[in-house]
């Protein structure tokens, strides 16, 4: 997909006609809608200046009474290894395992590397079409793509700096010691533009709990970076690197509320009682999940996570590669996703939903008090056509433009 936008405006403007959520209205104690109403919002230097009564009347940039609503974020997915942009191919059922999928990308990586600025920059554009204006990207690191993964991917970032950011994980996709890659990761550590240090199934891939996430941990502590594990071990092993990794964040406080674990498929097997007991753990570890909703039959225990105040983030992981093919790069879908598996139906609900798709911020606080936007916040919005949140994330509503850093792209 090319970009779907152009630049409308930029620097110090204004808008009108900017429909906000004002409230909820109420039926004895249940919410059954949520008020808005027109406003006018002033924008500079990449933040809200003010949000003022509407002026029909002024020439500033009309939103034609679109909802806006926080720009999303997709928190985990892999920028630098898409097949978005090639020709269609479903998975082959010959590879079943994470080994065999280390094995195929040997094979195929140096090919793919010729064209990854390009179809980086694709897949972001598809990312936009949808209102999302930031992600948290994997990517990888091994002995086969060196650090040209970083580079390629670091060029398509620089390519659309006015209209994206990207917090970067470096993540050892072969294994840590299953091929040589922790010198790699020691060097990949040291750049500036990596946020977050990876691994990958210590257990099963290099058969060593302790030795990978002790590495992983170190150098996350020596590089004063965050930490973003991938963990699809269920049962005993994955429950094991879970406790391990929150032993260690409560033995190093600057690692609490930056260390999160991907996927973490061990929770969706366990029972209501030890679903609570690891809940309340993660949260007194500052141990965050990130998670692709849903995955393979799997339903994570999010409402429980929540319940216990531990931070979930939501990606799209794979957006048609040779991983999976059912991303499609809508985080509103995700939102959508969410609330029919836990049954999130009425209009409160619906309306928190949408914080899987901002990643928390959301307009309004749940008693209905306005609490998003507020002069001083960052210029990252969407213009939905939607009349609240709780529509945009029943009918998963089109974006008609977007905004990053006080940069206004608009739909052709």
């Amino acid at each position: 997909m090319q970009f779907p936008y152009q630049l409308a405006a930029k620097g110090k403007y204004s808008l009108k006609n900017v429909r906000l959520e004002t409230g909820f209205e109420y039926d004895e104690e249940e919410v059954i809608r949520t008020k808005t109403d027109l406003f006018s919002i002033e924008i500079e230097n990449g933040k809200i200046k003010s949000v003022n009564a509407n002026d029909p009347a002024s020439d500033a940039v009309d939103a034609k009474g679109f909802l806006m609503l926080p720009a999303f974020r997709d928190m985990h997915i892999h920028l630098d290894k898409t097949l978005y942009g090639l020709p269609w191919q479903a998975l082959s059922p010959k590879r079943r395992t994470v080994k065999d999928m280390i094995a195929y990308e040997q094979e195929i990586i140096p090919e793919l590397l010729k064209t990854s600025v390009e179809r980086a920059e694709q897949l972001i554009s598809l990312l936009q079409h949808y209102g999302t204006h930031y992600a948290r990207t994997h990517f990888n690191i091994d002995p086969t793509s060196g650090l040209q993964s970083l580079e390629n991917l670091e060029k398509a970032l620089e390519h659309k700096k006015d209209s994206f950011k990207a917090e970067l994980v470096a993540f050892p996709q072969h294994g840590l010691y299953y091929t040589d890659t922790a010198p790699l990761m020691k060097e990949a550590a040291q750049s500036k533009s990596v946020g977050f240090i990876g691994s990958l199934d210590p257990l099963s891939i290099d058969g060593n709990l302790e030795k990978v996430l002790d590495f992983t941990v170190q150098l996350a502590l020596d590089h004063q970076k965050g930490i973003d594990i991938h963990l699809h071990e269920a049962g005993e092993s994955g429950m094991k690197t879970i406790n391990y990794l929150i032993d260690k964040t409560i033995e190093n406080p600057e690692l609490q509320g930056k260390t999160f674990i991907s996927h973490a498929f061990a929770l969706a097997h366990l029972s209501p009682k030890e679903t609570e007991r690891i809940a309340e753990r993660l949260a007194e570890g500052k141990v965050g999940i990130a998670s692709s909703v849903p995955f393979r039959g799997k339903v994570m225990p999010i409402p429980v996570l929540k319940k216990y105040g531990v931070n979930v983030l939501i990606g799209n992981d794979n957006v048609q590669d040779y991983w999976s093919t059912f991303g499609s790069g809508n985080m509103l879908q995700k939102a959508n996703l969410i609330a029919e598996l836990y049954g999130y139906e009425t209009e409160w609900k619906l309306s928190r939903t949408l914080q899987f798709a901002t990643q928390s911020i959301l307009p309004l606080d749940d008693q209905g008090k306005q609490q998003w936007p507020k002069a001083g916040d960052d210029a990252s919005i969407v213009l939905a056509d939607a009349s609240c949140s709780a529509e945009a994330v029943s009918r998963i509503s089109p974006i008609e433009a977007f905004m990053n850093n006080g940069n206004l792209f608009w739909r052709y």
